[in-house]
């Protein structure tokens, strides 16, 4: 890692919507994916889109008790999101709590942390300064604690070449300008035909 990720206590968490939260869109919708980026596969990762055109993710599924799945979103205005979630976990959707993440060059302490759920999985979600991506990339592991208590373990193995390409489909959204909001709340205004009679 070029630059050493210092330790130190977590910043107040930004409000996170719950739409990301309970994530349906990311997890179920990978198939779903925009038509410009089909998922892929890149070095164990899985690579693809978000519903919504306004980022991208990588995902993997780790064999192991309670198959814990790590998502790592990055959007087009360079905010990220780190979801770790398991089948066994019994933290609450919208719990707020602090976690300890460890990766290969320094790591994260009291790091605040947000309940969710999807896919009749239990986790959390939280995000880091725009550097993490990059941390991500050129760690071998990424371990995480609750106090002393290990949480999980995770092999990063093949992150960089994931992350690469994450960044690429990223770039792919942003030299597009964002369709669709300004469009629907014209159309909602105007009538279908504001020509016909009144009755």
């Amino acid at each position: 890692m070029r630059e050493p990720v210092h330790i130190r206590p977590g910043a107040v968490l930004r409000p996170i919507s719950f739409a990301f939260v309970l994530f349906a869109g990311l997890f179920a919708g990978a198939q779903a994916s925009a038509q410009d980026y089909p998922p892929r596969d890149v070095g164990g990762w899985t690579v693809a889109s978000s519903k919504d055109k306004r980022g991208c993710f990588l995902t993997r599924t780790y064999d192991g008790v309670g198959a814990t799945t790590v998502l790592l979103g990055l959007e087009v205005d360079g905010s990220n999101h780190l979801s770790v979630l398991n089948d066994n976990w019994s933290i609450k959707p919208k719990a707020r709590m602090k976690l300890r993440f460890r990766l290969s060059k320094g790591g994260y302490a009291d790091h605040p942390v947000v309940g969710m759920a999807s896919d009749g999985k239990k986790g959390f979600v939280t995000h880091f300064e725009s550097k993490f991506p990059a941390y991500f990339a050129s760690s071998k592991a990424l371990h995480i604690y609750r106090g002393d208590v290990p949480v999980e373990q995770l092999d990063l193995a093949g992150s960089g070449a994931a992350v690469a390409e994450l960044r690429r489909c990223v770039g792919i959204f942003s030299a597009k300008p964002a369709a669709g909001a300004g469009e629907k709340e014209r159309s909602s205004r105007i009538p279908k035909d504001p020509f016909a009679s009144d009755r």
